[in-house]
């Protein structure tokens, strides 16, 4: 047995990709790892002599890259609305843009007054500073966000409830909780208007110097896990249970109750083996993600998938279902996260894709895709959506479903 060390080397600089292979390889009998552009992934595998481990290369999936390009221009749209929101007039001096966004942005955000005036317009003249303001179109619109946070605060609270029943104590870093609000879709003021409002579930404590958000009561009415969900909706409209015998299926997926939704690459063409794996690993029983995860030994290749589940229900309770990487490292310690996240990651390719288009390395989960497309929407994406629309373009990611 050799052992090959890890050689991770990412490069992570602005207009350079993490994943710029479009082929793969493996070897039979294993789950593929990555050779991701400029990232080298090696793994402890059986070697004969001195002969070289065969090399297993990530396939990148140009649709789910344009999930993140799709995001700027309405990203950048959307903040400058917030800001000028949240000027007491209701306009923002152009003058004191580049105190809110800083030097260099200050010009993209020129740009995009300058290029949507359907959205945007500006005043001024005969002494007064030139100052930008909404249209009354825009205006308009704007004003459905409140009844959008409405609809959005009945599942913020599920679903940060369900984000702290995930944790071996219920509870979760207030600062950690802060570090994905923007993807949990939480107000920007959440810890005074929407923490205090519900003392039945959620405190606010001090532990050892560092301040928690914990869950007051269990509420066994919400473990059951997205996964599980999507599963018994898909066993509803087929009108009938699961097959006692399965043939091995091509694309990998299983109609089981501890199967997970797999899309391989277009570029990827597993052997018998690896889909024979493949399906042992989908028939495999594993404890809820809800348990308790000290109850459980992370060498149990029960409990390795049980850790997949983890990371599918947590990417299930964003908005966007995904999360940079750094965001899910942050959940290292309360969900017992395996220390070689991104290899865990990669290996179980079919369900999570790691991307580093935009600054950021992103993990998104790929069943809530249709190509660049995020299939269901909450009321403030649709929101947000309608709102962008007003430039001219289409929605930036069309819902196929109905908002959740």
């Amino acid at each position: 047995m050799q052992r090959n060390s890890m050689l991770l080397r990412l490069n992570q600089t602005h207009g350079s990709s993490l994943l710029e292979q479009n082929d793969v390889r493996q070897v039979p009998g294993q789950i593929p790892f990555v050779k991701c552009g400029y990232t080298w992934v090696s793994i402890m595998h059986k070697s004969t002599g001195g002969s070289r481990p065969k090399k297993k290369i990530y396939c990148r999936e140009q649709e789910l890259d344009r999930v993140m390009d799709l995001q700027k221009k309405p990203s950048l749209i959307l903040k400058l609305k917030s800001i000028i929101q949240s000027q007491k007039h209701q306009s923002l001096c152009l003058r004191d843009l580049e105190k809110e966004v800083g030097f260099v942005q200050k010009w993209n955000y020129m740009a995009a007054i300058e290029k949507y005036p359907s959205i945007f317009r500006v005043l001024g003249g005969n002494g007064r500073p030139p100052a930008v303001t909404l249209t009354a179109r825009a205006e308009k619109i704007a004003a459905e966000e409140v009844n959008a946070r409405e609809q959005m605060e009945p599942i913020l609270v599920k679903n940060l409830k369900k984000l702290l029943m995930l944790s071996v104590d219920c509870r979760v870093p207030l600062e950690t909780v802060e570090f994905i609000s923007m993807e949990l879709g939480l107000p920007s003021d959440f810890k005074k208007s929407l923490i205090p409002k519900y003392p039945e579930f959620f405190s606010v404590n001090d532990v050892d110097g560092r301040v928690y958000l914990e869950l007051e009561n269990w509420d066994s009415s919400i473990v059951t896990t997205c996964r599980e969900e999507r599963l018994a909706r898909e066993r509803a409209l087929k009108s009938g249970g699961y097959p006692k015998k399965a043939r091995i299926s091509k694309d990998g997926n299983f109609p089981g109750p501890f199967a997970f939704h797999l899309s391989f690459p277009a570029g990827f063409r597993p052997n018998v083996s690896y889909l024979e794996e493949v399906q042992r690993w989908q028939k495999m029983e594993f404890p809820s993600p809800y348990l308790n995860a000290r109850r459980f030994e992370m060498a149990d290749p029960k409990a390795r998938k049980r850790v997949v589940a983890v990371l599918h229900e947590l990417l299930s309770l964003t908005m966007e279902k995904r999360l940079t990487s750094a965001q899910l490292d942050a959940f290292h310690v309360e969900y017992r996260l395996p220390a070689r996240l991104l290899l865990c990651l990669i290996k179980h390719h079919g369900i999570f894709y790691v991307t580093n288009k935009g600054a950021k390395s992103t993990v998104i989960l790929k069943e809530a895709y249709d190509g660049p497309n995020l299939i269901d929407k909450c009321p403030l994406l649709a929101f947000r959506d309608k709102f962008v629309a007003l430039c001219g373009r289409r929605e930036i990611n069309s819902s196929i479903g109905t908002p959740s």
